[in-house]
């Protein structure tokens, strides 16, 4: 009899397809939050003259050029590793490695971020409990749920979807009845959140939009899942796309409507974070207040979630292609065939970090890995569709190099911490790609075969 590996084996070390296309739309707005502007309402607004409506939507062009690369790219390779795989496959090993390892910042730092977040939250509800001993509750309930499998987390993700967007639309009914109760509108009072021409500027619109951007950070975790998705070919492609334009017409009808209730006028800088609660509070009051301020908590639990999951099947696509120790990271728990190990590592960090560093200072970095994740990954499509094809269509230049242009255009205008910061994380990699490789002479990335791909 031949030996090789038996159908079995090979399955235990894959991961299993369970989620159809409701249900990765249902992860990528949990991940993304369908209240994903509340939190940075404040400052877009203050930078961009209270145009937020306008940033928003400005954003959420620049994002769309980039997920119809993620969903093309997902469609070539529906295996997990997202923006790691594709730059590795289309360009070179040694890029695709560098991205795989800014985007592990990223989206590390996503599930810290939510846990501080969270913990704050809950100290406005229960201000006698100790921020560590919170910050230790939240990483390890969100630890425990993604062990708890991709099924159970895809069931959880649509009722945290289902709850945020109930408080959407109690926040539309209470600014309704606002904007009822006013009696009269000045002229222009309804457009003026588009165009305001006593505060309208081109470059504060443009640093509102370097802002707004964040809004949808995050709908990228979706290609990680290719290899857990029924039909990736086609699911992913159209998850991703919807997902932004769905995250991008509901920020922009929230902020909308909080613009109408505020107007243009600025925030006071120590109340910048807690802007949207303070129109809520003009709207509706004290429970409308409190309200908001339970839903964003909820919102960062389940996005926390969300983002550790994809963290974890990053550093799996990593791990099983030996970028880094495959042992560890490209390991599959047998049982319900998760990445257990990538998974408690990110919980651990997420707790570590939460009690290290600020809310702040994560949200900086956050998209210093993610604009080159998206600028590779546009690269990569452009490569596959636009340089590698027979054909040469106009739509497979066009829009990559709008995806990568507006990207970088973002990138550039990130804060020097930021970039110092990512910049030595970025060096961090390099120095143990080189001694991994003996100084780059062994090859840095060994890709397996891997199922549906072609």
């Amino acid at each position: 009899m031949a030996t090789g590996t038996t159908p079995e084996a090979a399955a235990a070390r894959t991961l299993r397809r369970t989620l159809g296309l409701w249900d990765l739309i249902m992860i990528g707005m949990v991940i993304v939050q369908p209240i994903a502007p509340m939190g940075i309402f404040g400052v877009i607004n203050n930078e961009g003259g209270g145009h937020v409506v306008t940033a928003i939507l400005i954003a959420m062009m620049a994002m769309l050029f980039t997920a119809l690369s993620y969903g093309r790219m997902a469609q070539a390779y529906p295996t997990a590793g997202s923006a790691y795989t594709y730059v590795s496959k289309e360009i070179h090993p040694a890029l695709g490695y560098l991205t795989g390892w800014a985007m592990v910042m990223d989206y590390v730092l996503n599930p810290l971020v939510c846990t501080v977040i969270a913990s704050k939250l809950t100290q406005n509800i229960l201000p006698g409990v100790p921020y560590w001993l919170l910050a230790m509750g939240f990483a390890t309930l969100l630890t425990a749920l993604n062990l708890n499998a991709i099924r159970t987390s895809a069931r959880i993700n649509r009722v945290l979807a289902a709850g945020m967007m109930a408080v959407v639309v109690i926040f539309f009914a209470f600014v309704a009845r606002f904007l009822w109760g006013l009696g009269h509108y000045g002229r222009g009072f309804f457009s003026e959140p588009f165009y305001h021409p006593g505060t309208f500027s081109v470059p504060g619109v443009f640093r509102g939009t370097s802002i707004a951007v964040l809004t949808y950070i995050g709908f990228d975790g979706i290609s990680t899942l290719s290899e857990e998705t029924e039909n990736p070919r086609r699911n992913i492609l159209v998850a991703t796309v919807l997902v932004c334009l769905l995250t991008g017409v509901l920020s922009s009808l929230e902020v909308y409507a909080a613009q109408l209730v505020w107007g243009p006028k600025r925030f006071p800088a120590a109340m910048v974070e807690s802007a949207f609660p303070l129109v809520a509070r003009q709207a509706g009051g004290f429970f409308l207040f409190h309200l908001l301020n339970f839903t964003i908590l909820i919102a960062n639990v389940g996005s926390g979630m969300g983002a550790q999951l994809a963290a974890a099947r990053l550093l799996y696509g990593m791990g099983r292609s030996h970028a880094i120790p495959s042992r560890f990271f490209g390991a599959i728990e047998p049982q319900r065939r998760i990445p257990r190990n990538s998974l408690i590592l990110v919980g651990a960090i997420a707790l570590v970090g939460a009690l290290l560093t600020s809310y702040e200072r994560g949200v900086e970095l956050l998209n210093f890995g993610a604009f080159i994740a998206f600028m590779g990954v546009n690269v990569a499509c452009l490569v596959r569709y636009f340089v590698r094809a027979d054909r040469k269509r106009w739509i497979n230049l066009a829009s990559p190099v709008l995806g990568f242009s507006i990207c970088c255009l973002v990138w550039l205008h990130l804060s020097r911490p930021a970039k110092i910061a990512g910049g030595l994380w970025i060096l961090a990699g390099m120095l143990y790609g080189a001694v991994k490789t003996r100084g780059f002479q062994a090859r840095l990335v060994r890709f397996e075969a891997s199922p549906g791909e072609g």
